[in-house]
């Protein structure tokens, strides 16, 4: 398999169009080839292309800032001596002197599937601006590694955000140039947008359903997104950022477990599988227990729940529904204890009137169902699964593999 950037570096007649223009780069330290050469370095070395700026997302160009609202300033790299602009600091949209700083945008972000994740706003962002100032956007295509599965509720109308750059659900299953293809019609933009396609991505194969496991080296897109295993579950477990649960960030396992000092773990688990047990197929559910060390619930001894979805024998990438898993956990916490202060109210991603959990998911949807507790599993699963099949039918003509 090759992915964009290696396309583009191997490819000449690639390269052609952007001879004579001034070329800026956004990317993040997963911006690799297969031989884990920065794209910044890998496009330095070709004489033809005029690198004049780079571009930093959220937790930066190279470096790593742990944790959300933790911004990067903008800086001269101290190889090429161009300028980089952080998307995530003074600003998050770019501005008219750093677009006037390039020709051609190349966007070579590593993703993980899911709506939450910021840089598929950055991405709306930069093609916004470039549609304005005259700017042509090319994305060296990357592969989802949570695949084609499609799961949650449609973001609604004016719940958009940082965290919520469109009408689309949790998991997508778009890569990020067919992500741009989509932004590109639906907000009726003018501009000269390109992909760099990959070649030979197969997300339906196993054992990697998306990611190309054991070919290629897992490199962190953000700093608490450590292998495969948490990009399958993201998609659920990002919801724990809106709750006073732990997600495990201060542990070496983040985003693939949850958990609080105050839980009953061997009763959630009994009353999980009695409400909606298909809600939990494709993975296994193991009690655990994790002190973090740093964030939420620091220094003290948790019971949690980890969820496995590496081994093949126990995985199912069609079952598997990470959305719908951590939903029932919290329904499930809020039916034992109604009054659990389970919803956390704090300044999410630069929103500050509106609960995190509920820009989280582009709208109070899923909080209200949990805290009705008179409210069935098959009238939520009923509601989501409209959604769902309207995405399907809406992202189908900009599907690129």
């Amino acid at each position: 398999m090759q992915i964009g950037l290696e396309r583009l570096v191997a490819d000449a007649t690639l390269r052609a169009p952007l001879a004579g223009r001034r070329v800026a780069l956004l990317a993040h330290p997963a911006s690799v080839t297969r031989g884990l050469t920065h794209a910044l370095d890998a496009l330095a070395a070709l004489p033809e292309v005029k690198l004049s700026a780079a571009f930093g997302p959220q937790h930066g160009l190279r470096g790593d800032k742990q944790d959300n609202m933790v911004e990067s300033p903008d800086f001269t790299d101290p190889r090429l001596g161009i300028p980089v602009f952080s998307l995530y600091g003074e600003v998050r949209r770019p501005t008219d002197a750093m677009m006037d700083s390039f020709d051609v945008l190349l966007v070579d972000l590593q993703d993980l599937g899911c709506r939450i994740y910021t840089f598929i706003t950055t991405l709306r962002y930069v093609l916004e601006a470039a549609a304005k100032h005259g700017k042509a956007v090319w994305v060296l295509d990357r592969p989802n590694p949570a695949g084609r599965p499609v799961e949650g509720f449609t973001l609604r109308e004016g719940w958009e955000s940082f965290v919520g750059a469109g009408p689309m659900p949790m998991r997508h299953g778009l890569t990020m140039g067919e992500l741009g293809h989509w932004f590109v019609a639906t907000l009726g933009l003018d501009l000269d947008y390109r992909v760099i396609p990959m070649q030979g991505w197969q997300p339906e194969a196993a054992p990697g359903f998306g990611w190309p496991l054991g070919e290629r080296s897992w490199v962190n897109p953000s700093p608490n997104a450590p292998n495969l295993s948490m990009a399958r579950a993201y998609a659920g477990t990002v919801m724990l950022e809106g709750t006073t649960l732990s997600e495990g960030r201060g542990t070496t396992r983040p985003l693939e477990l949850f958990g609080a000092p105050d839980l009953d773990i061997p009763r959630l688990l009994r009353d999980m599988h009695a409400l909606a047990p298909q809600w939990l197929r494709g993975c296994v559910l193991r009690e655990c227990w994790f002190e973090p060390t740093f964030h939420k619930h620091v220094g003290r001894l948790c019971a949690g729940v980890q969820i496995h979805v590496e081994d093949p024998a126990h995985y199912d990438h069609a079952a598997f529904q990470p959305w719908r898993l951590q939903t029932l956990a919290f329904r499930a916490i809020r039916l034992q204890q109604p009054d659990y202060p389970l919803w956390r109210d704090f300044p999410y991603e630069y929103e500050r009137d509106r609960l995190a959990i509920d820009l989280i998911n582009g709208s109070p949807l899923l909080r209200e169902w949990v805290d009705d507790v008179q409210a069935a599993p098959e009238d939520f699963d009923q509601a989501v699964r409209a959604d769902e099949t309207a995405w399907l039918e809406a992202r189908r003509p900009h599907l690129l593999y």
